[in-house]
């Protein structure tokens, strides 16, 4: 893997690296076009796939498809989600209940991980709650 980046490629491994936000590929073009700098929306997907297979950064994908990015050496990178299958919310988890376990399986294997994920699908609270409501409506 080179470390040689193009300038356009280290401006966006920059701007990622400087939110502690996870970002889809538009809102990071945004924040480009904000910071005046003129780079191609292509060239921000290229760029993204390049720096997911060198390790720098970690992308996941939410249960509608849509692709978020974050960098791997932030304080937030280790992400694991409940995601609602009904209105979209994502909630990150606080714990990872693998890691150990990979960690030491990957060791026995001579394996680099870069990053996992792990992500739950089902209903949030409040749409069990509409959930349970529709049930009562339509028994009547």
């Amino acid at each position: 893997m080179s470390n040689k980046r193009t300038k356009n490629q280290e401006q966006i491994l920059k701007l990622i690296n400087n939110n502690s936000e996870e970002m889809s590929a538009q809102n990071l073009h945004f924040q480009i076009q904000q910071h005046g700098l003129r780079i191609g929306l292509a060239t921000v997907y290229r760029t993204l796939k390049l720096l997911k297979i060198e390790g720098e950064i970690q992308e996941r994908v939410t249960p509608d498809g849509e692709s978020f990015y974050s960098t791997i050496n932030s304080v937030y990178h280790h992400y694991h989600h409940l995601n609602c299958v009904n209105c979209g919310k994502s909630y990150p988890m606080n714990i990872c209940p693998l890691s150990q376990k990979i960690t030491d399986w990957c060791h026995s294997q001579k394996f680099k991980v870069y990053y996992h994920t792990l992500e739950f699908f089902g209903l949030c609270a409040a749409c069990q709650d509409q959930d349970i409501a529709s049930e009562c409506l339509s028994a009547n």
